[in-house]
C-alpha cells in the first residue's frame, strides 16, 4: 500500500502515547514503521512521565516531550495552566502530522483536539465515534465489542492504514553498555560471578487485579532455585519492597532483592542476561520481551491484548466467566483468574522455558529440549 495523500511530504511527526511505560514499548514496532517508511523525518514522542524513562533507549525517536495528560489516569493533581503551556509548546514545534496511539478503552479525541489547536495538519487515530474534523485520518475502532487484537497489532494496523510499514515487528529497546557494566558490578557485589545463572522475579503490578499473591511467587521461586541452582533476583519499585519481602519470606533458597535500586536501563541489563523472568503482567514483561529473554507471565484475565510479544513465553491463568472485565480491582472479589494458579504450574513453565540449553535438572530429571512459544 502506498503512503496516503500528504504523508509522503511530512518532515516532522508527533507520535502520541500518553499512558504507561509498557504501552510505549508495545508501540515501538509502529514507531519503527514510521522511521522505516519516513527515514528522514524528525520523530518526536509525546508521552507521560513514566513513558519518558524510555527516552535514552528508543533509537527511532529523536525527541521526547513529556506531558501528564489530564485524560489519562495519573497519581498527582494537574492544573489547567499546564495544558495551555503544553499547547503552546506543541504549536511552536510546527509538526506536520500526529499519530495518536491509544488502547481500546481510551479516547484519542482529547489528544486530537490538542493537536488540531496546535496547528498540526494531519492527525491519525482510532476512534469509536465520528471525530469529524478532529482527525484527518480516522480508523474506526471495533474493539473491544467486536474483537480484540494484541496491542502491538493494533498500533501496526493504525500506521498501516496510511501506508507506514516495517519489516521488523519486534519490540525495540536499546540496552546501553554503561548499564550492563553497572549491573555486572552490582551482581558482583552480591556475590554473583560474571556469567553465573540467575532468574528474575517481579511480584508487583500497578493494578491489584493483576497481582498473583507474593507468597506464591516465593514458593515458585524457591522451587526454581532448588531445581536449577540459579540465584533468584527480585525486582520492583521502592513501593513494592514489602511485596518482595513477603515473597522472600516464603523461600528457603537464597535470594536477593534489588527493589527500588534499578533505573530502567539497569533493569533492562539485568533482564537481558537472566535465564527467565517470572512476573505479573506489568511493564517488565514487555521490557523483557524486547530483550528476547523468556517470560513466565502470571496474566490476570482483565484484558487479553497485552501478552508477551514475539518471545518464548508461558501465559498462566485460570479461566473464569468474568474474564475481560477491564477492571483494576477484581469486581467479583475472588480474583480466581490468578489465585487458582498453583506455584507448581509456574515452576513447570519456567523449567520448560529454561530447558533449551539445560537437558536435566539439578536432580537429574529430564526437561524439554525446546523453548515453546505460547
Amino acid at each position: 500500500m502506498p503512503l496516503a495523500e500528504g504523508w509522503r511530504d511530512v518532515r516532522r511527526v508527533l507520535a502520541v502515547r500518553l499512558d504507561h511505560l509498557g504501552d510505549v514499548l508495545m508501540s515501538t514496532p509502529a514507531l519503527g514503521a514510521l522511521r522505516e517508511s519516513l527515514p528522514e523525518v524528525h520523530l518526536a514522542l509525546w508521552c507521560s512521565p513514566a513513558g519518558a524513562a524510555l527516552a535514552p533507549h528508543l533509537s527511532d525517536v529523536d525527541e521526547v516531550i513529556v506531558y501528564d495528560a489530564p485524560w489519562v489516569k495519573g497519581t498527582a493533581s494537574r492544573v489547567a495552566e499546564a495544558d495551555g503551556q503544553m499547547l503552546a509548546q506543541l504549536a511552536g514545534r510546527h509538526f506536520d502530522a500526529a499519530v495518536i496511539f491509544t488502547v481500546c478503552t481510551q479516547s484519542a479525541l482529547p489528544a486530537a483536539l490538542m493537536c488540531r489547536l496546535a496547528g498540526i495538519p494531519l492527525r491519525l487515530a482510532h476512534s469509536r465515534e465520528n471525530p469529524y474534523e478532529l482527525l484527518t485520518h480516522w480508523v474506526p475502532d471495533p474493539e473491544p465489542q467486536q474483537a480484540q487484537r494484541h496491542e502491538v497489532e493494533r498500533q501496526l494496523a493504525l500506521v498501516g492504514s496510511v501506508g507506514l510499514r516495517t519489516r521488523d515487528e519486534r519490540l525495540r529497546f536499546h540496552c546501553r553498555e554503561a548499564d550492563r557494566v553497572a549491573v555486572r558490578a552490582l551482581l558482583s557485589g552480591i556475590g554473583l560471578a560474571d556469567g553465573e545463572p540467575y532468574v528474575v522475579v517481579h511480584p508487583g503490578a500497578s493494578a491489584a487485579s493483576r497481582r498473583w499473591p507474593a507468597a506464591r511467587f516465593g514458593a515458585a521461586a524457591d522451587a526454581i532455585a532448588r531445581e536449577t541452582g540459579c540465584l533468584v533476583v527480585y525486582t520492583g519499585s521502592r513501593a513494592e519492597a514489602t511485596l518482595v519481602g513477603e515473597a522472600q519470606a516464603a523461600m528457603r533458597q537464597r535470594s536477593v532483592s534489588l527493589a527500588g535500586q534499578l533505573a530502567i536501563g539497569e533493569l533492562a541489563a539485568l533482564l537481558e542476561q537472566a535465564r527467565v523472568l517470572v512476573s505479573n503482567n506489568s511493564g517488565p514483561v514487555h521490557l523483557t520481551a524486547a530483550l528476547g529473554t523468556p517470560v513466565v507471565d502470571l496474566y490476570a484475565l482483565t484484558n487479553p491484548q497485552h501478552t508477551p510479544w514475539q518471545v518464548p513465553h508461558r501465559v498462566l491463568n485460570h479461566d473464569v466467566p468474568c474474564r475481560d472485565c477491564l477492571k483494576s480491582v477484581c469486581p467479583q472479589g475472588h480474583h480466581d483468574c490468578l489465585r487458582k494458579v498453583e506455584p507448581q504450574a509456574v515452576v513447570a513453565a519456567a523449567l520448560q522455558l529454561m530447558g533449551a540449553d539445560r537437558p536435566t535438572t539439578a536432580t537429574g530429571h529430564p526437561r524439554p529440549t525446546e523453548a515453546a512459544w505460547a
